[in-house]
Formats: C-alpha cells, sequence, structure tokens
C-alpha cells in the first residue's frame, strides 16, 4: 500500500496525458464517478468495476519506473482506455483524502474476471475491436478450451443423436440446412440447381440499394457472404465454367450497383472479394490461352470501380507463352487500327485509346515483338500524348538524341493544356543533363523549378545542381535578389538577361503565366524568411520576420517556422510569439483549442527554464488564471502545466 501511496502522490496531470493522450485523459476524468469496488492485490495493481452501457473490469499496475500495465475488458484496444484512466485517478482521490484501497479477495468475481484464466473459454479479450460501449456484444466462436469441450461432448453422442442434433439446428438455422443441401448437390454433380439459385440471388442482392449515413450509423449494405463462397465451393469442385458464367452476371450488375451507391466503397469491395474468385476460375476455364488473357485485359479496360484487382498477377504467369502473347498482340493491334483517332487530345477522347495502346505495348513486350515498340509510339504520341514512354523507350535503346527532340516536341505540344506532361518531360530534360555530365544546363532546369514555384525543397536542390556546377554564389545572389524584386534573371521572353546569372537557357521553358503573377508580391518576405531559417542566419530570420508584420499578411506557419528557428538565439522572440498563438487559442474558448494552447505554452516553459525566468513562467501562470478563472476546463490544463500533482 506504501509503494502504491507513493506513486499516486508523484504522479500529474502531464504525466497521464503523456501515457493516455489528451483525449482519453479527459474522458477519463468524466468517468471517475462510475468507479465501483476499487482495490489492489499483493503486487500493488489496482483493480475495479467501471461501469459504462456495461461494467468493465479494470486493472493497473504502476511500477517504480512511473510505467502503466493495463488490462480492461472493454473493447478498446489502441492503448491506455478512460476506464483505466479513471482507475487512476479515483485511486489519487483515495490517497488525497487518505482513505484506505482494501485487497481484493481472489474469490472476489472482479478478481475471476481480471485474472483468473479458467473463465476464458470464449476467445481472447485481444481480438475485440474499438471501443463502443453502444454496440451490442457479439458472441464469437468458441477457441482453445471451449472448442475442446465441444469436441469432447461430441464425441460422446451417438449417431441418432447427433443425427437429432443436426436436424433440430436445420429447423432453427435456415443457413445450415440451405448449406447442406448445397453441399450435397455440388457432391452429386447437380451444378445447375446450385448456378441457378446462385444467379437468382446475385439478381436479387444486386438490385438491392446499397448505402450507409455516417454521421447516423444507418445504411443498408448488400452481404455478399454466401455469394462468396458458393463461387469458391464451385471452383473447388472443377465448375470454372460456371463461376465465369456467374462471375459476368455479377460484373455488369455489380457494376451498376456501385455506380449508385453511397456506402464508401463498402459494397464494391465485397464485390471484387467475389471477383477475385472469378479471376482465380478463368486459367481453369474452357478458353483457349488467349481468351483466357483477353477475358482479364477486356474486364481490365472495363473497370471503372476497382472489382477486378488482379495487380497483373494472372497476365505474370509462366503459363501463356510468346505465342499465346502474339495472338493477343494481333488481335489488339487491330482495334487499335479500328478505332478513330481522336480529335482531340482531351482525356476523355483518348481515354480508351491509351488503353488499348499500353496492353498492347505489354504484348509486344511478352510476345518477343520488342522491335514494334518504339515505332508504334512514335505513331500515337501525339495522339496519346505518350510521350514520357517514347522518351523511356527512346534513351533505353541508345538513342538519346531522339529522346530529347521527343522531349522538346512532346513539351512545346503539352505546355499549355497538359502542364503536368510537360513538368515530366522537362525533368527528363534535367535527368539527361545530370547524365551527361552538364551540370550548368542541370542547374538551370532546377532553378526553373524554383522560379515558377519557390520553395524551400526547389531551393535547396537549386543549390545541390548549382554547387556541382561550381556557380552557386552567383546563384544565390541572383536567387535572393529575384525574391526582393520580382525580376527574374532568366526571363524566358524577350527580356534582357543579367549579367550575373551564370547558367546557360534551358532547351526548354514554361512561359510566364501573367494571370499567376499578378498574385505574386515582392519582396517574398515568406520565402526569404524560410531561406534565412535554412542558412542559420538567425538575425536576417528576425529582421525579415519584423519587416513581414507590417505588411499584415502572414499566418500561424511563419510564426511557428520563425518561433521554432530563433527560441535559442531569440528566445524572447519566440516567447512573444507562442504566446500570441497560445492567447488566440485560448480565445476560441473551447477544450480542443485549450489543448492546442498547451503544446506552445509547454514550449515557453523549456525556454523560461533554460534561460532561468521561471518566476516569469510562474506569473503568466498567474496572469492566465487570473484573466480567464471562468473557463474551467482552461484551469484543468493550466494544472497539468504547473506541475501539479494528482493528489496536491
Amino acid at each position: 500500500m506504501k509503494k502504491i501511496n507513493a506513486i499516486l502522490r508523484n504522479l500529474t496531470l502531464d504525466d497521464l496525458r503523456e501515457w493516455a493522450g489528451a483525449k482519453i485523459l479527459s474522458r477519463g476524468k468524466s468517468y471517475v464517478s462510475n468507479v465501483k469496488g476499487l482495490s489492489r492485490t499483493e503486487d500493488g495493481t489496482l483493480a475495479a468495476w467501471v461501469s459504462g452501457s456495461e461494467e468493465y473490469a479494470t486493472s493497473v499496475h504502476l511500477d517504480s519506473h512511473g510505467d502503466f500495465d493495463y488490462f480492461c475488458t472493454c473493447p478498446y484496444d489502441w492503448g491506455p482506455c478512460k476506464h483505466t484512466v479513471s482507475v487512476v485517478l479515483a485511486a489519487a482521490e483515495h490517497v488525497k483524502q487518505k482513505k484506505t484501497i482494501p485487497l481484493l479477495a481472489e474469490d472476489d468475481d472482479l478478481f475471476q474476471a481480471l485474472f483468473d484464466d479458467s473463465t476464458d473459454d470464449y476467445g481472447d479479450d485481444d481480438e475485440w475491436g474499438e471501443e463502443d460501449e453502444e454496440s451490442e456484444f457479439i458472441a464469437t466462436p468458441a477457441t482453445g478450451k471451449g472448442k475442446a469441450r465441444l469436441r469432447k461432448i461430441f464425441e460422446g453422442m451417438d449417431k441418432e443423436e447427433l443425427v437429432a442434433l443436426l436436424m433440430d439446428l436445420s429447423g432453427r438455422y435456415p443457413e445450415i440446412e440451405r448449406g447442406m443441401l448445397e453441399k450435397e448437390q455440388l457432391a452429386t454433380g447437380r451444378v445447375d440447381k446450385v448456378v441457378s439459385s446462385l444467379r437468382r440471388e446475385i439478381r436479387n442482392i444486386t438490385a438491392e440499394p446499397a448505402w450507409h449515413s455516417h454521421w447516423e450509423d444507418e445504411g443498408n449494405l448488400p452481404d455478399y457472404t454466401h455469394v462468396r463462397k458458393q463461387l469458391q465451393a464451385l471452383l473447388t469442385n472443377g465448375h470454372a465454367d460456371a463461376v465465369l458464367q456467374l462471375g459476368e452476371e455479377l460484373w455488369t450488375r455489380g457494376n451498376e450497383q456501385v455506380e449508385q451507391s453511397h456506402d464508401e466503397g463498402d459494397t464494391a469491395t465485397a464485390i471484387a472479394e467475389c471477383m477475385e474468385i472469378v479471376l482465380a476460375a478463368v486459367p481453369q476455364s474452357s478458353m483457349t490461352p488467349s481468351e483466357q488473357l483477353l477475358w482479364v485485359i477486356d474486364h481490365t479496360l472495363a473497370d471503372e470501380y476497382s472489382l477486378l484487382e488482379s495487380d497483373g498477377k494472372m497476365l505474370e504467369s509462366g503459363a501463356y507463352t510468346q505465342a499465346n502473347w502474339r495472338e493477343v498482340a494481333d488481335i489488339l493491334e487491330a482495334r487499335l487500327k479500328s478505332i478513330a483517332r481522336p480529335a482531340s487530345a482531351a482525356f476523355s477522347e483518348t481515354y480508351q485509346r491509351n488503353g488499348i495502346l499500353n496492353m498492347l505495348l505489354d504484348a509486344f513486350e511478352r510476345s518477343g515483338r520488342r522491335q514494334d515498340i518504339i515505332p508504334l509510339l512514335e505513331k500515337e504520341a501525339d495522339a496519346c500524348r505518350c510521350y514520357g514512354k517514347l522518351v523511356d523507350a527512346l534513351f533505353a535503346a541508345g538513342e538519346k538524341e531522339k529522346a530529347r527532340q521527343w522531349c522538346v516536341r512532346g513539351f512545346e505540344r503539352t505546355v499549355e493544356n497538359a502542364s503536368g506532361i510537360a513538368a515530366e518531360l522537362q525533368v527528363r530534360l534535367r535527368e539527361m543533363a545530370e547524365k551527361e555530365k552538364k551540370y550548368d544546363l542541370a542547374a538551370a532546369y532546377r532553378a526553373e523549378d524554383f522560379f515558377v514555384s519557390a520553395s524551400r525543397k526547389s531551393y535547396t536542390e537549386l543549390r545541390k545542381a548549382a554547387e556541382k556546377a561550381r556557380v552557386w554564389p552567383a546563384v544565390r545572389g541572383c536567387v535572393l535578389r529575384y525574391l526582393e524584386t520580382g525580376q527574374r534573371p532568366d526571363p524566358s521572353g524577350k527580356e534582357k538577361r543579367s549579367k550575373e546569372w551564370p547558367l546557360p537557357q534551358p532547351e526548354v521553358m514554361r512561359p510566364q503565366n501573367k494571370a499567376e503573377m499578378r498574385y505574386e508580391r515582392f519582396p517574398n518576405l515568406n520565402m526569404l524568411i524560410d531561406i534565412a531559417i535554412l542558412e542559420r542566419r538567425f538575425d536576417d530570420v528576425v529582421a525579415l520576420y519584423q519587416e513581414l508584420r507590417k505588411t499584415k499578411r502572414w499566418g500561424w506557419d511563419t510564426d511557428k517556422a520563425v518561433a521554432e528557428a530563433v527560441a535559442e538565439s531569440h528566445p524572447q522572440i519566440a516567447l512573444d510569439i507562442w504566446r500570441a498563438i497560445a492567447e488566440s487559442l485560448i480565445g476560441q474558448v473551447k477544450p480542443k483549442a485549450y489543448e492546442e494552447a498547451a503544446i506552445y505554452l509547454r514550449r515557453m516553459c523549456k525556454v523560461y527554464q533554460e534561460t532561468r525566468r521561471i518566476s516569469d513562467w510562474q506569473n503568466l501562470l498567474i496572469e492566465l488564471r487570473r484573466d480567464h478563472k471562468a473557463k474551467r476546463r482552461l484551469m484543468e490544463v493550466l494544472d497539468s502545466l504547473s506541475g501539479k500533482k494528482i493528489t496536491g
């Protein structure tokens, strides 16, 4: 008992917050009054019943190092639950009031629930899911000792008793009767009845509305469990063609159901699990190998809702020869020729063509027709915008100059209305320059990235490239002037290039978007501050930050970055920033905001401690308590910051 008292006397709310998290601590506080039968064991373990929608047996052991071991019969398994926290708080209250925590007797129901393994015949608590006290208890199948006990019971019954038991169960549970009859039909070869029944079930279940309201926890989710099991049973018994027939029915109707569903993808997932069995039936079916491959390809191309997540496993199978793939390639090639070339490069018009093209390229690779890949890509590049694939193929074939030319052509044809493709081609040009050791050209592309989208990352990449080209000091000076004035040293138009700019003109450059430029403001103080932080120029950070504050155009992200950076070099600046953030959060009058404010107050505490200004920290807490004394939840947060003991 002395050991428990000693640990609880030194325990703070900060300790509990670090152990359980702010949310669980808050919920645990509200459950202290629900703790019943608080007691202890000989080894210092706390135990109690904690009531919610039902009673949970809960135990917590606090060792000499301040670490917690805990157990609770509630379903929550993501760490300490609110019940364990409430037990600790209840025990601390006992110590505070100098009450004795009684010893738990071994014949007590609580002891049996917590420490007697012989009562656990029906599954383990660690198999339970998330905490949900409102849900009903769902019995799980017997495992371990329970299953062994059932086996012993069944083995002790004679044939007549077993038949009577099964008949009784079949009468009470229709799914058992259906399962036995279906098994008998499969065993005797009467597959047509199983298929007919399953087809009706598929039609009925796919006609159900599929929806779920997360907020109201209501809805209707079609149950495909039986369909999946029956498809597997058919396949296991060698009826792959029947599985494919049913799979087509499920595919057509299932896509329509998913299209109209509102259930966060649950129905699509259930159908996909069934289609996984259908996919496994394809290589076992009576179709020829090339027909099997085309079945997978056609369904993959039409798969808008990821119902056929094959991951290419079947297409990778070694069961299909080059001859099989040549047949597939010939068919796909004929299909591609039969499709009218798109009138524009719009995604909607090129989607189908691109799908067939990608499958045909794969078929060429697998059929040994690699020599046909580059000519096909060159023919389709402008229509399908497959410039990236073409450039990669040319580069792999050693045709570097041709690859460069296609990069430039592709960039020019996509930069206006497909900027993502253009950016990828520009990256390839930069990578070519790096491989050819044209470091100044590679740095020029990095500079282009920075001028288009200035960020800490693009600045760092530019610095690395320019250092490799041995021109970083000159580049850095031009970049900083650009951030101050908005004048690029390497204009892409007719403007005069800066004499100080040491890098060449890239083969391609994105035109400056004047509409976007209207929203850019110079000097770009936020970026200049970022760079100063990166280069550890903390005096400059403070000076730029003071200049930024005059513009009234900055946010908390900048405040936080500056405070973190200058906490050691300019502690008062950091303290002022963190205090402003904390007071703004407190002003929201929300418990969650109070917890967030505590993060910044803790950082202030650390700075006050490091600068030996503890009295200033204590005065700050006094001031906050005085100004916000009506905010009870805030007072609890401030208690945790003061290091106040729970039992104090």
